[in-house]
């Protein structure tokens, strides 16, 4: 595709003087020239002006100057009429243009190039505004979505402080964002047995909340279908079904996961672990311990085998379950000197707000934080 030629208008005087701009400008072989003597008979379709200062009067070189890329000709360097040219935007201009013909194409060949720089500069920007608009207007709508999101999500998590077969069970969740990757739930199971979950999905905002919803879902349907029979088989016959759930949906999502049940008639708590991480931590009338146990996260491996295991609870104890984003709020170098503050942040504890008090938690979370606890058989 050949080269654009622009097109000038060299309005000048008629004389020896523009037929020999005439022929300079046209040498060049990038102009097409229309010639006149006067700027009012100028076509629209104009790309650039030459034109004489002593052509325009003083009142019409700023309207001029804002439509066209001008290059000013004149003999004498300190004339008015040039002057006024200059004050108004003009910034090229060559005296004597007949001796400095090669000069006069250069400055307007130049004019015409910044004239288009600035025209695209302008749609760049006309472009970027409605873009900008378009992405303000995605966000709010994405803000809103989380925000309602986060709203079904608080709708699916049992009541806090509710008491369960004599066993009392509280919470708090702290999304860093709208919505949070952490998932627990609590039910009784007759009048004997307290079922519990406790969830950090990995990576954070809706597609760890997504995997949260599918964890109600599995919990709820799940515990509809226990005959009450071999509790301390379930928790991990649990897992398993989880990991190949998650496994199943593809989704490429695995989390850190507890799953318990509570034998309120034997005081015995049956539970597995996938890759829970503070471990659970048990306290009791001034002892503190962390339980013991291991197991892979669930939605990692295939055909994964948790075991199971056993512990008496004594009368007046208390679980405390916590999602890893409490690491970020303890002092420490290292995971075992966190996991020792967190224990005597714990043991300091008698509720849930105690502990926020002691930890100092503010409202901007570099990840999500939920604390779950589990207490009960207060004998006296």
């Amino acid at each position: 595709m050949p080269a654009k030629t622009d097109r000038i208008a060299l309005v000048d005087q008629p004389g020896a003087r523009r037929d020999a701009l005439y022929q300079a400008l046209s040498a060049c072989g990038r102009f097409t020239l229309l010639v006149a003597d006067d700027i009012h008979v100028l076509p629209e379709w104009l790309d650039g002006l030459v034109v004489h200062a002593d052509i325009v009067p003083t009142s019409q070189w700023a309207a001029l100057v804002q439509r066209l890329p001008i290059v000013v000709i004149s003999q004498e360097r300190d004339s008015r009429a040039l002057m006024s040219a200059v004050e108004a935007g003009v910034l090229d201009y060559v005296v004597d243009p007949v001796g400095h013909a090669s000069l006069l194409t250069q400055l307007m060949l130049r004019a015409l190039d910044c004239r288009r720089v600035h025209a695209s500069a302008l749609r760049d920007r006309d472009r970027l505004e409605q873009l900008n608009e378009q992405l303000q207007t995605h966000l709010s709508t994405l803000r809103t979505d989380l925000q309602a999101g986060g709203q079904i999500q608080r709708r699916l998590q049992p009541m806090p402080c509710a008491r369960l077969n004599g066993i009392e069970g509280d919470y708090w969740m702290a999304p860093s964002l709208y919505l949070s990757g952490d998932f627990l739930d609590y039910q009784a199971h007759g009048d004997r047995y307290v079922l519990f979950c406790f969830a950090d999905v990995a990576g954070h905002g809706a597609s760890s909340a997504f995997v949260t919803v599918l964890l109600k879902a599995l919990f709820q349907r799940w515990l509809s279908r226990w005959n009450a029979r071999l509790p301390e088989n379930l928790p991990a016959r649990w897992l398993a079904r989880l990991n190949r759930e998650l496994l199943d949906t593809g989704v490429g999502k695995h989390a850190a996961i507890v799953v318990g049940v509570i034998d309120c008639q034997t005081r015995t708590l049956h539970y597995s672990l996938g890759a829970q991480m503070p471990m659970p931590i048990l306290t009791t009338r001034g002892s503190v311990r962390q339980l013991e146990g291991e197991g892979p996260a669930v939605g990692l491996f295939p055909d994964v085998e948790y075991p199971t295991y056993h512990c008496e609870l004594p009368a007046d104890f208390r679980l405390w379950l916590c999602s890893d984003g409490v690491f970020d709020c303890l002092a420490g170098n290292n995971l075992e000197e966190r996991l020792s503050a967190l224990c005597e942040h714990i043991g300091n504890a008698d509720s849930i707000s105690d502990l926020k008090s002691s930890l100092a938690l503010s409202d901007a979370l570099p990840d999500d934080i939920t604390f779950l606890t589990l207490s009960g058989f207060n004998d006296g």
